[in-house]
């Protein structure tokens, strides 16, 4: 299960135990936001897409979306987001669970500026009804993010 690929990724650097489950859906901004107590904005969406034959990832904030223009800026192709079963075979986790942590070998992460002007964020943890804290800083490092980007549009 994906969430225990998290738990295992997560357990190396001692915060497992920080991963919240719930007993209710996390799978979309607003239902992660109700279980989560927080504001849908913080919610670290991540968004998985193909640029020519390589899964690529994002992250951004949950009021962010992407921009076409500015995302064929910045990756050289259209917007071509996967299907869930192509998010499981090359991510790792499913649709409602996709994350950036303990991803397939291959799967390039990047981080939307949308972010930044939080303190703390919460992306999920690989399963539709899980989520964690994290700090900016503890995104960058856990995620293994090649670059911020600026391809989202309609949250600031």
């Amino acid at each position: 299960m994906s969430i225990e690929r998290v738990k295992e990724f997560f357990a190396q650097y001692g915060i497992e135990n920080r991963i919240k489950e719930f007993n209710v859906s996390s799978a979309t901004v607003e239902l992660a936001a109700n279980a989560l107590k927080c504001e849908p904005c913080r919610i670290a969406k991540t968004l998985a897409f193909m640029v020519g034959d390589k899964p690529v990832l994002i992250v951004a904030a949950g009021d962010a979306k992407v921009d076409n223009k500015k995302y064929k800026a910045q990756f050289g192709t259209k917007a071509k987001m996967l299907t869930p079963d192509e998010a499981v075979s090359l991510i790792g986790h499913e649709v409602g669970g996709i994350c950036p942590f303990a991803v397939n070998d291959g799967v390039s992460v990047y981080l939307d500026i949308s972010l930044k002007r939080f303190d703390t964020v919460y992306p999920a943890c690989g399963s539709s009804n899980s989520g964690i804290e994290l700090t900016i800083e503890e995104l960058e490092k856990y995620s293994s993010y090649l670059a911020w980007v600026d391809v989202c549009k309609g949250w600031i």
